[in-house]
């Protein structure tokens, strides 16, 4: 693609500037936050806390778990034995990934409802899907009625999708299409008392292929409102696209920090994935998925920054997940471990 002259759109730049929101660099907030750089997690801390003595990082009540991480256990053992082993693992909030047990047999909304409190956990969010060809697809595109019915029922707060805005290509005006509809969804749950939420994998921290100097991450930041419009924050996937899409495809640098996309606007991120990756340069990411605990992001300095800011240890809630773990009760004992272990370093 051509190099262009110019660096942003007139248009786009004044958005961005006004709702504070483009995430390239941190602010003054964001620098007095974070301190030194990122420094990779060591593998003692997976069974030791960063400081033996200061207050737990993770903030009590809002450790939570995707289920799409335990899939396998909720498709052949059901939600029951499921929920009942996150509860003993110290989990406190699920996010589902649908409402059916495959094979465990059928179960209404109201009764995975009932399941969830009676095990002491909170429902924080679901995931669904975005868009869909087929009309009778359970999509927001296609039956957002139902889709906000089904959250409804189930008393969540948050209902979202992990599905990227790619519905009309990846232009910059492709995604202001897509941020109207976002807008939309998320007028609709709110008038349900809900808030809508978009989930990030890499490719959101690409560029438009129109406009090679504009973040697409930062169009959707910028369409959106934020006040209808609500992000969590896969942090795994933030740092892949940190790697990946670290300069254009000309070559020139455009760094970004995750961490600093947040701390400009901690409000619009109520949720967030936790997911770790072993630092490896020759792979497609930059990481490879592993265990939480076991890989080179540092949850202390994010989890910290984060609930350092105002009503930081309340408005967040924070989901382990893994997409293909070797074992998933495995994985969610020792994520919640691992993440339970983090000390603040400086109390």
């Amino acid at each position: 693609m051509p190099r262009t002259t110019r660096t942003t759109d007139p248009e786009l730049a004044h958005r961005l500037s006004r709702r504070n929101m483009l995430g390239v660099a941190a602010g003054a907030t964001a620098a007095a936050l974070l301190g030194g750089t990122t420094t990779a997690a060591s593998a003692a801390e997976a069974t030791a806390p960063s400081s033996g003595h200061g207050r737990p990082v993770l903030p009590p009540g809002r450790l939570g778990i995707q289920l799409y991480s335990l899939r396998d256990k909720v498709s052949t053992l059901g939600f029951a034995k499921v929920f009942e082993e996150l509860r003993r693992f110290g989990y406190d909030e699920v996010e589902y990934a649908g409402y059916s047990q495959g094979s465990a047999g059928p179960i209404t909304l109201a009764q995975l409802r009932r399941l969830t409190r009676d095990h002491g956990l909170r429902a924080i969010g679901s995931h669904v899907g975005y868009y869909s060809s087929d009309p009778k697809a359970y999509t927001f595109a296609q039956n957002l009625t139902k889709v906000l019915d089904d959250a409804q029922a189930l008393g969540l707060k948050h209902i979202g999708t992990a599905s990227g805005p790619w519905r009309y290509g990846a232009t910059v005006d492709g995604w202001k299409r897509c941020a109207e509809e976002f807008n939309h969804y998320g007028a609709e749950a709110k008038k349900r008392g809900m808030k809508f939420y978009q989930h990030n994998h890499a490719e959101e921290f690409s560029f438009a292929t129109d406009r090679p100097d504009v973040r697409l991450y930062d169009v959707l930041l910028a369409e959106t409102d934020p006040d209808l419009v609500y992000l969590e924050m896969d942090i795994y996937w933030a740092y892949a696209g940190q790697f990946r899409f670290g300069k254009r495809a000309d070559g020139t640098p455009a760094p970004f920090d995750p961490l600093a996309y947040v701390l400009k606007q901690p409000d619009r991120y109520p949720l967030f994935h936790v997911k770790d990756g072993e630092r490896d340069d020759s792979a497609r990411d930059g990481y490879r998925m592993v265990d939480v605990g076991d890989g080179d992001i540092d949850y202390q300095r994010f989890i910290s920054a984060v609930t350092r800011t105002h009503g930081g240890r309340r408005d967040h809630h924070w989901q382990a997940e893994h997409d293909n773990p070797a074992e998933s009760f495995a994985f969610a004992r020792k994520s919640s471990a691992h993440l339970h272990s983090l000390r603040e370093k400086d109390c």
